[in-house]
């Protein structure tokens, strides 16, 4: 196989790849644990990617983080 032209497939086609198998991977995901429970997956998994690039971009602790986005408590 020419790598040469598997550079250039990756390099021109980037987004449609990682398209495709972002959606393989959602599929098995529905077919292995069910649509549901995948959405909690995903939203888990977004969740946790959202928290690390914001510790990563803003190096505040996890507790100035947290009050910034939780509501103060009553009493």
């Amino acid at each position: 196989m020419n790598m040469e032209w598997l550079r250039e497939l990756a390099l021109n086609h980037r987004f449609k790849l990682l398209g495709g198998l972002g959606g393989l991977v959602f599929a098995l995901l529905v077919i292995r644990f069910g649509f549901l429970w995948t959405l909690f997956i995903l939203v888990c998994c977004g969740l946790g990617y959202w928290i690390g690039k914001q510790l990563d971009e803003e190096p505040e602790s996890l507790v100035q983080m947290l009050e910034r986005l939780l509501p103060p408590g009553r009493g």
